[in-house]
């Protein structure tokens, strides 16, 4: 079985990465030579309707295929050891494929339906596999990440349905002429709305760390290039007909709320595998917000150097939860980078990319990011808050770090920390070179023309002051007790209501179904076994259940009752006879 397994993941993980290769080429290809592929293959032609798929390949779509199929090779084989034990390794495999293939579906599609396709299959395909360990906390994972993803799935849906105004569904054809059209603006908001939903902007956060139930390499391939940028990847390819639409405004703010309450949030929680989800959270709401700000390319770029740090992060959790027995929590963790040296380098130059330290790949994307930011006609809410959450990044990064790897170690037995798990090493090496690669060869490629930000000193420094200041202060918090910190800066019931998401997990869940469900049964107590049970069906069989009791008694031939009856009778027939 163990051999049948391997060879599985062997094999699997040699077709997707030939195929990232090849695509790879044809985008240098296609970059090379400005190309733009649009295929139409007619499925079925019957009477006057047609089926047409219809393929769009250019630079971009081809570049994401590459990183998807790069990241979810390299994932399927360090699946190969990190699932070793796992019995059905194979239907693990298929789900994972089902998973990519309906990202690629969504990457290369200009059609709504097969939008939908791909769109719809992430949904799902993420609900087997959160639900993967089947416990009550994973079924309440996916229930969550699945309905939260329905939201979006019904707004393709509704999509689809305007857009038969205008004969087919090909958005691509309409986007620049169709712009002021009220039926296209409505369509802007739907598709806006539906990526909120798939990249858990503010108020649809509450699935992403619950998606967390899932076997660690799900989240490494959810996390960096599939589901939660499918969101962000539809609104670049529809920015045409969104960048001058007021929705687009209110998503800016959604958006950098969005980051700001995820870099608070991650400085509060003890679980690795959250504290990771909740960095890739305040990533999505800086990929949101530069987008709805007018730059997708920036966006584009910043969702692809991420993809691979973030990957590369999920993966050293794995490991470390694995040799840690299963424990999760980062105060029973400390001093590891003295046992396992060559996944704390890993550890630390994903999380050094995460902050954006320069010439890592993060810093290129990030720093340009914020730079267009300061460059930007903007109010101080919007900068403000760009440069908190860019700070609450640090502030979490080097918190983890000291948990993790620097301060005193806290299980009982060092026994199962060792670092020869060389199919985990050689997968996370490859996208160690690539985390740090990526981001100079994508900023030489994508961007064909040289750019000069021309910014006041204080202003092109601002990056380099919030990130030390948010390091410092990191630094000295995992140094401290953090709830003597707590009772010392905040209120009980504002640190709960920062750590706790702003209650958004709550609300989405209990704030959703309890009045409803209280209400339900209260009319099940009060109607239903109330008094429409009483004057009905139960009021009648008690009424008729008392009466047979009581004949039963004259049927059951007691000779007493029946002489006591019969002398009864006479008495009553002789009193008549007196009276009369």
């Amino acid at each position: 079985m163990y051999k049948k397994n391997n060879s599985v993941c062997l094999y699997f993980f040699f077709i997707l990465f030939t195929f990232s290769m090849m695509s790879f080429l044809f985008m240098v290809y296609f970059i090379m030579n400005n190309l733009i592929l649009f295929l139409e293959w007619e499925i079925i032609s019957f009477n006057s309707m047609n089926i047409i798929m219809s393929i769009l390949l250019d630079w971009m779509s081809l570049l994401f295929m590459m990183f998807v199929l790069l990241i979810s090779s390299v994932v399927i084989y360090y699946s190969k050891s990190y699932m070793e034990s796992e019995l059905n390794l194979l239907r693990f495999i298929l789900l994972v494929l089902l998973f990519v293939i309906s990202m690629l579906l969504l990457i290369i599609s200009p059609n709504m339906i097969s939008i939908l396709l791909g769109w719809d299959g992430l949904g799902l395909v993420s609900y087997c596999l959160v639900i993967y360990y089947q416990n009550l906390k994973s079924y309440n994972a996916g229930m969550l990440t699945a309905l939260s993803n329905r939201i979006g799935d019904v707004l393709i849906l509704m999509v689809i349905s305007w857009m038969m105004n205008y004969g087919s569904w090909n958005y691509i054809f309409y986007l620049n002429f169709m712009k002021n059209d009220y039926v296209m603006e409505l369509v802007g908001i739907m598709i806006i709305m539906a990526a909120m939903t798939k990249s858990a902007q503010i108020p649809f956060s509450s699935w992403l760390p619950a998606a967390m139930a899932a076997p660690t390499p799900v989240p490494a391939l959810v996390h960096s290039s599939t589901l939660v940028t499918a969101g962000v990847y539809l609104l670049i390819r529809f920015n045409i007909l969104l960048v001058d639409m007021f929705f687009f405004k209110i998503l800016l703010l959604m958006s950098i709320l969005t980051m700001f309450m995820a870099g608070i949030s991650a400085n509060y929680e003890f679980d690795l595998k959250k504290i990771i989800a909740l960095s890739t959270l305040s990533q999505l709401g800086l990929m949101m917000s530069i987008l709805s700000m007018g730059f997708p390319e920036l966006a584009f770029f910043h969702l692809l150097t991420h993809a691979m740090f973030k990957a590369l992060l999920f993966m050293c959790a794995g490991v470390v939860i694995h040799m840690m027995n299963d424990i999760q929590d980062i105060r029973y963790m400390g001093g590891i980078s003295f046992y396992i040296p060559l996944t704390s380098l890993c550890l630390n130059i994903s999380n050094l990319s995460l902050c954006g330290i320069p010439f890592l790949s993060g810093f290129y994307s990030k720093d340009l990011i914020l730079e267009m930011v300061s460059f930007s006609n903007l109010n101080m809410l919007v900068f403000f808050l760009y440069y908190i959450s860019t700070g609450l990044t640090m502030f979490y990064t080097i918190r983890l770090m000291m948990y993790m790897l620097i301060n005193d170690y806290n299980l009982l037995s060092i026994y199962n920390l060792y670092d020869e798990d060389y199919i985990m090493l050689k997968s996370m090496y490859t996208l160690l070179f690539m985390s740090i690669v990526s981001g100079s060869m994508l900023s030489w490629m994508i961007f064909s023309y040289p750019f000069m930000i021309y910014l006041p000193w204080n202003l092109k420094m601002m990056v380099i002051y919030v990130s030390l200041l948010g390091g410092i202060l990191g630094y000295l918090i995992s140094n401290m007790k953090i709830n003597t910190l707590n009772k010392f800066l905040l209120t009980y019931n504002l640190s709960m209501f920062l750590s706790l998401m702003w209650f958004m997990p709550n609300l989405s869940t209990y704030g959703v179904t309890y009045y409803f469900l209280n209400f339900g049964q209260n009319l099940l107590k009060n109607i239903d076994l109330g008094w429409s049970e009483m004057y009905s069906g139960q009021g009648m069989i008690n009424i008729l259940k008392n009466y047979s009791i009581y004949y039963n008694m004259f049927q059951l031939n007691y000779f007493k009752i029946y002489l006591f009856s019969f002398i009864l009778w006479l008495m009553i027939i002789l009193f008549i006879l007196m009276i009369l």
